[in-house]
């Protein structure tokens, strides 16, 4: 694994190769200052970049011609005719990720489902493609460990290859997208609109919430649709979507620096501040405390 550091006291920007035709870029700019980026890249591999927090502007073509990225946003980016050298302006106080990964190891990765994929479509592999989309809760957790895992550097490669292939497989799931031939279920459109609002209930009552039969009670569905509807709209089950909501806002309040470990614990519906701990550790690798000294210090 190939690493790479630039950094000033509260700047840094780290280029990995975890293999051959992956790369990842980190970005953390935690000074009041923009901070300027810029990196050679052929036109042999697609640009995905990640907004955790802040804002970022992409220059191309001498300044001509910009892209904006705000909080919680991606942006795809390929160009099979010409090289997009990466020039990305990274506001104060703002977090990015990018994954930089050659159309041929992307291709491989889904080979059996290229229709899938719009850009990797017999029909639409050789044109331009431009894409900007939200970051998902999952998502956020996943950028996050890339941003602050701390490990033995021996298992750091392995690590980091595992989280881009994370990264890749949950930014393609778009279950809400689904062909609704292959899922009969999207048809019906009370049917999610009921989900939607299932979601909505969850997330307004993260700290109490409702059983799974208390939640298709309230929505009108049966458990077994509950359920499958919920996993095929969201791709995930109801708790695990919540779990991964609740770490996404406890890390969002953590950085606030206006809530202890013990408050933030409860807002998000851990009775006992261990239990909170443990949940945050196991998704974000990291203790909440030393997530809040990363945040401050680096």
């Amino acid at each position: 694994m190939n690493i790479s550091l630039e950094n000033n006291a509260q700047s840094t920007f780290h280029k990995l190769v975890i293999e051959e035709g992956i790369h990842i870029l980190t970005f953390q700019n935690n000074t009041t200052d923009n901070q300027v980026f810029e990196k050679d890249i052929h036109l042999d591999f697609i640009q995905f970049h990640f907004c955790l927090k802040g804002s970022g502007q992409f220059s191309f073509n001498q300044g001509n011609y910009t892209l904006d990225l705000g909080d919680e946003k991606s942006l795809l980016l390929y160009n099979p005719t010409k090289n997009l050298p990466l020039s990305v302006t990274v506001s104060a106080n703002s977090w990015m990720v990018s994954v930089i990964i050659s159309i041929q190891k992307l291709h491989s990765l889904f080979s059996d489902e290229a229709n899938y994929i719009d850009f990797l479509t017999d029909d639409n592999r050789d044109k331009k493609y431009y894409q900007e989309q939200s970051i998902s809760p999952s998502m956020a957790v996943v950028i996050s460990q890339i941003l602050n895992f701390n490990l033995h550097p021996s298992v750091k490669k392995i690590y980091l290859k595992g989280k881009a292939y994370e990264l890749m497989g949950l930014y393609f799931n778009r279950p809400e997208e689904a062909d609704v031939e292959q899922c009969p279920f999207l048809i019906d459109e009370d049917n999610v609109r009921r989900i939607r609002k299932a979601k909505d209930i969850m997330i307004q009552r993260m700290a109490e919430p409702p059983s799974l039969q208390e939640l298709a009670n309230e929505i009108g569905l049966s458990l077994k649709k509950l359920k499958e509807g919920f996993k095929e709209v969201y791709g995930d089950t109801v708790f695990g979507f919540l779990f991964d909501y609740k770490m996404d806002f406890a890390r969002k309040l953590l950085e606030t620096g206006q809530h202890n470990v013990n408050e933030v614990g409860l807002k998000v519906g851990y009775s006992t501040a261990s239990h909170f701990i443990a949940a945050f550790k196991k998704k974000f690798g990291t203790t909440p405390k030393k997530y809040i000294q990363s945040v401050n210090l680096i």
